[in-house]
């Protein structure tokens, strides 16, 4: 597309972001159940966490290929790619990295045990897959165990299920090579429902390193299954699975210079996990049990531009138990117990497993109308470094004569050290305790106008004190540190269904993230703009734009750390809806082709075009 139309367009999708309208909107829905601050159903108005929500609507609308380029818009998150899709992603909530964030996808845990940090790979999952996204921000350890320091992302492939059979397919492509594809086939039925999904992705992307001239694409696919069952009334049987096998080329650091650029290095990726279990109910329902089980395997294979090989061969077995009990209206006791088993099997030398298990109580009161308070405990215990216990107590208070509501939340966490950073011949270091955190969060919340437009402010922090470092002297190994790593900040969100025809959203994040010795964390924006409109100008079109700035973030040069440029992204999206069934779209990223990076030496996308096509078959 010539340069002229490009403006043109971004210039129309700035427009949109900054119109404004007044009334005659639906009201926005504040009684949305959500499961991830309890681990129970809870309505979204009732919970002391931080929950951000994206559901099957805002994925529809906004058609994107992987699940993080949705969380960028988050407030609080930030994600960082080395060079495109598949590649090497750095995941950062509230200004701490991806190993101190819980991901699972239909239940099941989906982080590497491999790595050298347990984290999940955000670079590798489609968005085609997902119909729904829960963040919960936040100290989450005391229901969620490790690695939940910072909060947890929970994705979801099986939406609302109608009775009957429902076909639903997605196809796009565009720019740099690249298409995309999905089917979805969903069941409803009297005793229960069932979702089947595959996707497809490949491009032929650019170059990842921003010196370099030959493409590095990237191929994925990724199918998915859940459902559940009743046998008996108030017994069910559920099971969940997942499938994913990716390659991607990257660049990395190629003989004689050794310098970032251009090389035949690519990566393989393989991961494939379930999960089975049965909920059943006693005492006239108000016990309400689930026992699940799951396993897990990983491998990455990567060959450098050398041609030598890495592997990474990574195992989970876990089981589960959850126990909610109604004692009264107004006092409701969730509880819990699991066992975990992780084992690595690396080329570095890591051969090695542990296990943990932990139980945990957590109690929910309301001791009158519109006040909601939450304390719960956990105790784990880890084969190589015995004990733990945390903490964690939320509260939420809805003034309803004002529409005011203020929610907080604070507890402790932990994470406990991967088997790289405690067996690794050469760096390992098996006399690692865990890291240890206190997080606190307050924020208010405030409905205008009958709840057409929702605004809420919060102040975070989280401390991380026994940091887990790496030595650079003599005997180069993984150790705990002395400081803490601390992040403060403020989250800023808006809502406005200002018309039935045009909706705005805007958030707001600064982040202050500092490391044990005071410096800056890499790759955190100081300030994160997000702004997203939609407009519907007719019955059968819908115009859509986002814009994302990002202000004063840093990044390694060498052993220092040097600001990164400023950037500003617009995307756009114009869609027609032949029917209530079918879309045909055409949409653009980065319509003023930024030049940026995320990564310091690391390329990101230009001006990219893309064209698709949305139908759904059946009730």
């Amino acid at each position: 597309m010539a340069a002229p139309y490009r403006y043109i367009i971004g210039a129309s999708a700035l427009s949109i972001l900054a119109s404004t309208a007044a009334t005659g909107a639906q009201d926005l829905d504040l009684g949305e159940i959500v499961v991830t601050p309890n681990r129970v159903p809870t309505e979204l108005s009732k919970t002391g966490s931080s929950v951000s929500i994206i559901d099957a609507q805002e994925i529809e609308r906004q058609s994107l290929p992987l699940v993080s380029d949705y969380l960028t818009m988050v407030p609080g998150i930030n994600v960082a790619s080395q060079g495109g899709a598949g590649k090497l992603t750095t995941f950062m909530m509230r200004g701490v990295p991806g190993e101190y964030t819980k991901t699972l996808i239909n239940g099941i845990d989906v982080s590497e045990v491999s790595g050298t940090k347990i984290q999940a790979p955000y670079g590798q999952f489609l968005a085609g897959i997902v119909q729904r996204m829960e963040v919960l921000k936040g100290s989450q350890s005391t229901l969620y165990g490790s690695d939940a320091i910072a909060g947890v992302v929970d994705l979801t492939t099986l939406g609302t299920v109608e009775p009957g059979l429902r076909h639903r397919i997605h196809t796009e492509g565009g720019s740099n090579g690249t298409f995309f594809g999905s089917y979805a086939l969903e069941g409803g039925f009297d005793r229960g429902e069932f979702g089947l999904s595959l996707a497809g992705f490949r491009t032929d992307g650019f170059s990842a390193a921003a010196v370099g001239t030959e493409d590095d694409g990237f191929e994925n696919v990724t199918a998915t299954f859940t459902g559940e069952y009743e046998i008996t009334p108030g017994v069910t049987i559920f099971g969940s699975g997942i499938h994913l096998d990716s390659q991607a080329e990257f660049d990395d650091f190629p003989p004689p210079d050794f310098l970032l650029d251009d090389s035949n290095a690519f990566s393989d990726f393989r991961l494939s996990a379930g999960r089975i279990g049965t909920e059943f109910a006693l005492f006239d329902g108000r016990l309400v049990n689930t026992v699940s089980a799951q396993l897990g395997r990983s491998l990455r294979e990567s060959v450098s531009g050398s041609g030598d090989l890495d592997t990474f061969e990574g195992r989970r077995a876990k089981l589960d138990y959850l126990g909610s009990f109604e004692l009264s209206p107004d006092l409701t006791l969730n509880f819990g117990a699991d066992w975990e088993r992780q084992k690595a099997d690396t080329s570095s030398g890591v051969d090695a497993s542990i296990t943990m298990g932990g139980g945990w109580i957590e109690a929910i009161y309301s001791p009158v109308e519109h006040l909601t308070l939450t304390a719960g405990l956990r105790h784990d215990e880890h084969s190589s470094f015995g004990g733990h216990t945390v903490w964690r107590i939320t509260g939420s208070y809805d003034f309803a004569d004002t529409g005011t509501r203020i929610h907080s939340s604070v507890g402790t966490g932990y994470r406990a050290p991967s088997l790289y950073e405690l067996y690794a011949p050469t760096s390992g270091n098996d006399t690692l305790q865990p890291e240890t955190s206190l997080g606190f969060d307050i924020g208010v919340e405030q409905r205008f106008l009958g709840g057409r437009l929702v605004t809420d402010a919060a102040f975070f922090m989280l401390d991380i004190d026994d940091f887990i470092g790496f030595d650079s002297s003599p005997p180069f190994q993984s150790i705990q540190t002395d400081g803490t790593v601390r992040t403060r900040g403020v989250e800023l969100s808006l809502a406005y269904a200002a018309t039935s025809w045009f909706d705005l959203k805007g958030a707001y994040t600064y982040t202050k993230s500092t490391q044990p010795d005071g410096t800056r964390q890499v790759r955190v924006p100081r300030h994160d703009i997000g702004l997203s409109a939609v407009v519907r100008p007719a019955e059968k079109w819908e115009l859509s734009a986002t814009a994302r700035i990002a202000l004063d973030t840093v990044d390694f040069e060498g052993a220092d750390k040097t600001p990164l440029d400023d950037y500003l992204l617009l995307n756009a999206k114009i869609a027609y809806h032949p029917n209530e069934n079918t879309e045909l779209y055409l949409r653009a990223e980065n319509l003023l082709d930024q030049d940026y990076q995320t990564v310091r030496g690391y390329s990101t996308p230009g001006f990219s075009v893309f064209a698709g096509l949305r139908a759904t078959f059946g009730p």
